[in-house]
């Protein structure tokens, strides 16, 4: 298990240093000049005397390669520089913003899995049956419905016509409910649909129908055999999604005026705040690839074969 978790980290290394390249790229063939926006920003003439003062600041008259060595060593070090609006480190922006996402994202994620565990299992084993007529239902519904047009509904009839909850912000655990709710029906409906079908065609496995021969109760099956075998590819959507809210569930911040990271980075845009802009891709990279990462570790407890095959391929 340790070799095969050290490989996968030392994977992450190109993908980042890849992540890196694309970013220094965007911004060196951006036509928005980050020394302008900067100067903008701050409310001062952009003089060309005062853009080259500024851009030798930046670094942005060193050659292309020279930007990206100075990036990687300044990414690596977690130094996102200053924001060019408030002054003050992107990275102390972005922590004292974090937390709220982090929230937000392992609420959704929760229910999602509270959720559409059981209904995916309960739709696979009774094929046709009620619950899988219903979660056809809702993966209708979840794949149907945009996102922020399910946040004004549910603010529509749950804060406005019912009064029973607030609009937007954040406070007490009542604010975390209905943002929650929007993020999680789009993963439910994925999530019910893909262990649904992985529990059908786990139970068209031999070993299933073995086990039945050999007379083991049906409970030991469906527990031991089937939920087990059937829940990694669950796990791989997850890994994926897990990555998307934690690096800002942007349309939902939004609509919920939710002061995460998110709704910062669609602030940075359109200030054209650009160390915020790099500081959010990178950590929206490495976010990624630590819940991949994380799911991985998660598929290799469930299944430790995992890693005598990737030992193998290699």
């Amino acid at each position: 298990m340790g070799v095969y978790l050290l490989k996968r980290i030392g994977s992450v290394i190109p993908i980042l240093l890849l992540a890196i390249f694309l970013l220094t790229a965007m911004i060196h063939l951006s036509p928005v000049d980050p020394a302008q926006a900067y100067l903008s920003a701050a409310h001062i003439q952009p003089t060309e005397e005062v853009l080259a003062q500024k851009r030798a600041e930046f670094g942005l008259d060193q050659p292309f390669l020279t930007q990206y060595a100075t990036t990687v060593v300044r990414l690596a070090g977690f130094d996102f520089g200053t924001s060019y609006v408030s002054g003050k480190p992107v990275l102390d922006e972005v922590l004292l913003r974090l937390p709220a996402t982090v929230q937000l994202a392992l609420s959704s994620l929760m229910l999602a899995i509270l959720v559409s565990i059981p209904l995916g299992f309960l739709a696979g084993i009774r094929k046709n049956g009620f619950f899988d007529h219903l979660s056809r239902a809702i993966a209708f519904i979840g794949a149907s419905i945009p996102s922020f047009w399910l946040g004004y509904l549910l603010i529509f009839f749950f804060a406005v016509q019912l009064d029973l909850l607030p609009v937007g912000g954040i406070g007490s655990p009542s604010h975390v409910i209905l943002p929650a709710i929007t993020l999680a029906l789009p993963l439910i409906a994925l999530y019910t649909r893909l262990l649904r079908t992985s529990v059908i065609e786990t139970m068209r496995e031999p070993y299933v129908l073995f086990a039945r021969t050999r007379g083991i109760r049906e409970t030991v099956i469906l527990g031991k055999h089937v939920l087990r075998v059937a829940i990694p590819p669950m796990l791989t959507g997850l890994g994926m999604n897990l990555g998307k809210l934690l690096t800002g569930t942007i349309i939902v911040e939004t609509v919920f005026s939710w002061p995460g990271f998110g709704r910062y980075f669609i602030e940075a845009i359109f200030d054209r705040d650009m160390p915020i802009i790099q500081g959010y891709v990178f950590l929206a990279a490495l976010l990624f690839i630590g819940s991949s990462l994380l799911v991985d570790l998660l598929q290799l407890a469930i299944d430790p074969r995992i890693a005598r095959k990737g030992g193998d391929r290699r």
